[in-house]
């Protein structure tokens, strides 16, 4: 079964229309989800939706309202949020280009797939996406999608574009706020010639399929033996090892920069450690011997 698009509509560069079809780029991961259980009779809990005072409402007497003040709401249905009118709910006008560094990555949010609608719209797609990638621009515009208006940007991808989300201003935190108390020092050159080092040996190319999700691992693997176990017993794992006290001092940090070089399989050779010299016998400190004692005299009778 085809993906069903996600938008469908125009890309505007001034006077040149192009249709086109947008698919989400992403999928939710394999996660697992858990259902609130009643534990005496083993039954899921369901929600309704209620009013104080009446009890349970029907779906059909539900609306949307927006509380204009304490207690006081703007009523509002589907039809009438629906019926709003916005010129990016059905195109979007590339108004600006940038190079694609210039945008922070703090501002990306979700990625789509672009494809023309049609064949008719191949060409002028094609001449947009070269376009973009001989000059090394993304495009900006605004796109309205499920009932908000977006900024998003648009770049080459392979044969297609992809379209990505991009964060308002007023929804991203200042960064100075959080790193102000990070003093501003230049690192130890040893320190930092050993780290280059380290990253340049654990340098490689992007392979997304190295990575996976270990904590849905190990909770399937807990529920697999939950199921397995008789009696429905708790399964409780802890192997009692204490959290590693790290160092903050130069010294720990040279240290443990120079292991982590040392290890297998992180650039280097794992060296064997120097067999510990034996400490000198302790001379043993002589003990005075006690005095004698002397023979309790005897009483005359």
């Amino acid at each position: 079964m085809a993906a069903r698009a996600y938008w469908q509509g125009q890309i505007r560069l001034a006077l040149v229309s192009i249709p086109v079809e947008i698919y989400s780029a992403t999928r939710s991961g394999a996660s697992v989800s858990f259902r609130q259980i009643h534990e005496p009779t083993g039954k899921p809990i369901h929600y309704e939706k209620v009013v104080t005072g009446v009890g349970p409402v029907d779906a059909d007497e539900i609306m949307k309202g927006y509380e204009v003040e304490k207690g006081n709401y703007i009523l509002l249905d589907q039809e009438e949020i629906e019926a709003v009118k916005l010129e990016s709910k059905k195109t979007l006008e590339l108004t600006q280009f940038v190079d694609a560094d210039e945008i922070d990555v703090l501002y990306y949010e979700k990625p789509y797939f672009v494809v023309p609608a049609d064949d008719l719209a191949e060409e002028a797609f094609i001449v947009l996406r070269e376009a973009l990638r001989r000059t090394k621009k993304v495009g900006l515009g605004q796109l309205a999608m499920r009932g908000r208006e977006y900024v998003v940007s648009l770049k080459p991808c392979g044969r297609g574009m992809v379209l990505e989300t991009l964060r308002y201003a007023d929804e991203v935190h200042k960064a100075q706020g959080y790193f102000r108390d990070i003093p501003d020092a230049e690192p130890d050159a040893d320190l930092l010639d050993l780290a280059e080092t380290l990253i340049e040996k654990k340098a490689g190319k992007f392979d997304p399929k190295v990575f996976h999700d270990r904590y849905v691992d190990a909770l399937k693997g807990l529920i697999e033996r939950k199921k397995k176990a008789k009696g429905g017993g708790r399964i409780i794992e802890d192997d009692g090892a204490a959290p590693e006290r790290r160092g903050s001092n130069v010294v720990d940090l040279m240290a443990a920069l120079k292991k982590s070089l040392e290890k297998p399989g992180e650039g280097g050779a794992a060296k064997k450690p120097a067999a510990a010299k034996k400490a000198p016998a302790k001379k043993a400190t002589p003990t005075k011997a006690a005095p004698a004692r002397k023979p309790a005299a005897r009483k005359r009778a």
